[in-house]
């Protein structure tokens, strides 16, 4: 059989991947003698690679080369390649890898981006678990934290969100959106053949220029203090649960936060959940409130207390030696060792009482005997308190948790004024007010059922990060688009003067910043389009405070309608967004290890 070179039959689109294995004249050298590779096929390779691969599918035994052939079969160069990674392993070069980066990346912000603004709609997240059970929430970061993610680029997207709430508090969603849309962009300028190198270098010019517009943009807090942080903790709080009552969730994160003093540690501010009532029934209460109940016979209620906090057994009124078999031949026998595990567990109790407090808290429960011998002596016992509990419980009162009581003087006490049973809804709980720690305080949080109550949580979270991290740095901007505007409005001026294909990727970093006023309008049922160029041509004027009023559904002045928000927020939303996508545009393989085999042991 003989095969016309000039004119090779029309072979399906899938063959010309395999023309990448083959290398012009390096593959001659290894496939054709030295007079053969001289042939003319240099200046046809592609339908000399279709040639080699017909060949292949069609069986080599009925070709007629008429040329000395030194290689029985193609997929032995393949072989040759495949065999670097283990059978399992996958990889993915070039165009591919990256267009499944960008569609990662693009699917998780699209996932989040309905969320968005003050009119944003909630997710449901149901576990396939035991118990399955249900999240209801618009937070970026608690949606992203649940899924299951093979995708890698999708990954990075994911770890940007954590590190956002981590660092700010707020802005989870925004900063997903905004790598987002970076890398929509960016995947057109890709496919318009400008290199990725290229587009990374026009990014970074404009994300520097970003910041620089912002710092010249925001103004201080000063003397309004309070007021100005109220504007804040009511725009943050606008896009929750919790955007009906806003003014007096504010009010309470205000309160707390500034009870800190400028620290920005939030593990002074405890916040308790009570299912019943409504939302608004939730407060601030001064203190530390522990979620347990005093036990029978004890006091209700200790003046000047001192607390020891411990992590201990108090439960050795039974042989605990694992497997331990005790043989006796009388009931009396028993009784002895009843006595003496009593006697071992009533020199615990004499060493405990013996470090002068009338208030002890354990991890661990406490069995019946060691606390009649607390009730005795007029000490308040509190078991089973939780690992949180007691860790914030000792940070507040100035105390340490103890495991061991031979040296009193070793061991520092924590300290409060007073500790009171009191009443929340049906529950009864503990407070201890006076704490050495003044700034500590706790939220009780009141609503209509579990799931309510976990995002009112989440919510109040959020607000409370941004504020701590305003008293410190309390440099702030308008909200409501006007900051994306502002610096679009900039990097489109920068993209008309700056040279070369790098201003095509200037002019991305735009539109992407402009997505998220559109975003925000879109998610509240407004026309996008059209109060965008709205919004455009207001910023075109000098000192515009214009930005989207989602509640009347026009452009309003962000200054009289106090939506403000703050700029360490805005500042890390950029940063991190732009860090993603310079990371997943330098991606251009994708290689997949093998998973780990467990090994067959006889």
């Amino acid at each position: 059989m003989n095969l016309d070179l000039a004119k090779p039959d029309p072979l399906p689109s899938y063959i010309y991947v395999l023309s990448d294995f083959l290398r012009g004249q390096q593959l001659f050298s290894h496939l054709f003698s030295s007079r053969v590779s001289a042939l003319s096929f240099r200046s046809t390779p592609l339908r000399f690679y279709l040639f080699l691969v017909k060949a292949e599918l069609i069986g080599w035994q009925h070709i007629d080369f008429g040329f000395e052939w030194r290689c029985t079969s193609i997929s032995h160069f393949g072989m040759a390649i495949e065999r670097i990674l283990k059978d399992d392993a996958s990889e993915e070069k070039g165009e591919r890898a990256r267009m499944a980066s960008f569609v990662g990346a693009m699917a998780i912000a699209d996932l989040v981006k309905t969320t968005l603004g003050p009119k944003g709609m909630d997710k449901i997240l149901q576990s396939t678990g035991r118990g399955q059970t249900v999240t209801v929430t618009n937070d970026g970061a608690t949606i992203l934290k649940s899924l299951h993610i093979d995708n890698p680029a999708a990954k990075v997207l994911v770890d940007i969100s954590k590190v956002q709430d981590d660092e700010v508090g707020d802005g989870t969603t925004s900063v997903v959106v905004l790598a987002g849309e970076l890398l929509r962009e960016a995947e057109k300028l890709v496919a318009s053949k400008i290199h990725p190198m290229t587009i990374i270098a026009g990014l970074l010019r404009a994300f520097q220029l970003c910041i620089h517009v912002l710092s010249l943009h925001h103004y201080q807090i000063a003397e309004k203090f309070k007021t100005d942080l109220m504007k804040i903790a009511k725009t943050t709080l606008s896009s929750k649960i919790l955007s009906q009552d806003k003014e007096h969730f504010a009010k309470l994160a205000v309160d707390a936060v500034l009870r800190l003093k400028g620290s920005t540690n939030l593990e002074s501010i405890q916040i308790i959940k009570k299912p019943g009532g409504s939302l608004k029934d939730s407060f601030l209460d001064e203190g530390f409130i522990l979620d347990k109940k005093i036990g029978i016979g004890q006091p209700k209620r200790i003046e000047n207390a001192n607390i020891l906090v411990a992590n201990t057994a108090m439960d050795t009124d039974k042989v605990k030696i694992y497997g331990a078999r005790v043989r006796v031949d009388s009931m009396a026998k028993v009784a002895d060792i009843e006595a003496a595990e009593k006697q071992k567990m009533r020199e615990k109790v004499d060493k405990i009482l013996a470090h002068g407090i009338n208030c002890f808290v354990n991890r661990q429960l406490i069995y019946n005997f060691p606390e009649e011998l607390f009730a005795n002596a007029g000490v308040l016992a509190i078991e089973h308190a939780d690992f949180d509990g007691i860790e914030r419980l000792a940070l507040v009162t100035g105390g340490e948790i103890a495991s061991t009581f031979d040296n009193p003087e070793s061991v520092k006490l924590g300290h409060c004024k007073l500790i009171e049973e009191i009443m929340i809804g049906e529950d009864k709980l503990i407070k201890f007010s006076g704490v050495e720690m003044g700034q500590a305080c706790t939220v009780v949080l009141r609503g209509a059922s579990h799931h309510v109550l976990d995002e009112a949580e989440r919510s109040l979270h959020d607000a409370l990060c941004v504020l701590s991290q305003t008293v410190n740095d309390s440099r702030v901007l308008f909200g409501g688009g006007w900051p994306e505007m502002v610096m679009a409005k900039a990097v489109d001026e920068l993209a008309r003067t700056t040279p070369g294909k790098r201003s095509h990727a200037i002019e991305a970093f735009s539109r992407a910043l402009v997505a998220i006023p559109t975003t925000i309008a879109d998610n509240a049922g407004l026309d996008s389009a059209e109060l965008v160029a709205r919004l455009r041509a207001e910023h075109n004027k000098e000192d515009s405070n214009a930005g989207i009023d989602v509640i009347s559904g026009s452009v309003g002045d962000m200054s009289e309608l106090g939506i403000s928000e703050a700029f360490k927020v805005k500042q890390a939303v950029l940063l991190s967004a732009t860090e993603a996508a310079e990371m997943i545009l330098r991606v251009d393989e994708i290689i997949t290890c093998a998973p780990r085999r467990r090994e067959d042991r006889m």
